[in-house]
Parts: structure tokens; sequence; C-alpha cells
């Protein structure tokens, strides 16, 4: 599948601002800046696992379509709900159990690049890897 693969963080769109808006302190915000993120993705079906490899963390995750589970942030912010696909991109809708507040993530390939877009009470950032 198109998503299938390893992708390294090659840059960052308005990052900071959307981990401030998530309440994200400035020492964390710094570090989650410059996290060396690698995403491995494996899709079979509705099925995916990924694993998220940075500097802080290393985590599995599964996942099937449309299924809510439950996803920790690297800063510990704890958050449950689900992808779907919509067309050729993966679209999460995910409440935080803290507030109660939506996160929306989209990812999609454009080009070479996978672009991870999450927008957070209104403010949007970009996340561009490649493989």
């Amino acid at each position: 599948m198109a998503f299938n693969g390893t992708w390294k963080i090659e840059r960052n769109e308005n990052y900071e601002k959307f981990m401030e808006a998530m309440g994200v302190n400035m020492v964390k915000r710094k570090l989650g800046a410059h996290d060396n993120l690698k995403i491995t993705i494996q899709q079979d079906g509705n099925k995916f696992t990924v694993k998220e490899s940075s500097n802080f963390r290393t985590i599995d995750i599964e996942f099937t379509l449309g299924a809510n589970f439950e996803y920790s942030l690297a800063d510990g912010t704890e958050l449950t709900g689900s992808w779907n696909m919509e067309g050729n991109k993966l679209v999460g809708t995910f409440t935080r159990k803290d507030n109660g507040k939506v996160l929306t993530a989209y990812r999609e390939i454009i080009g070479e690049e996978l672009v991870q877009t999450y927008v957070y009470e209104g403010v949007e950032a970009k996340r561009i890897f490649r493989r």
C-alpha cells in the first residue's frame, strides 16, 4: 500500500505553535521540534501497524480503520479515537482524555512525501517525512 515503508522526518511547519496550543511546555516544544521522528507503517487491508521512533521514545501502535483505540502522545497527553480512510488520505479524529477537546490528524502521500497534518483548537501544523 502507498503508506507502507519507513518515513523519516524532513521538516515541520508551524509545529511549535501547535504544541503550544496543545499545552506542551517550552522545553518539551523545543525538544519535540527536533525529535528525529521515524515512522514505519505496514498496512494489511484495514489493519495498520505503526512504529514511531524518536529521540524520546519508541512505540508500536496497531489499529483497524474505524475502530476506537487509546494512544498517548510523547508529552503524555492521552487520547482516544480512530483513523478512517477518506479517498487516499488517512483521517484521525481523537479526543483528549484530560479536557475533551478534539485533535484531528491527516496522513497523505504527496509526491514522494508523507505529509502529516494536525489541527487542534484552530492551529494547524504539518510534519513532512521522506522514505
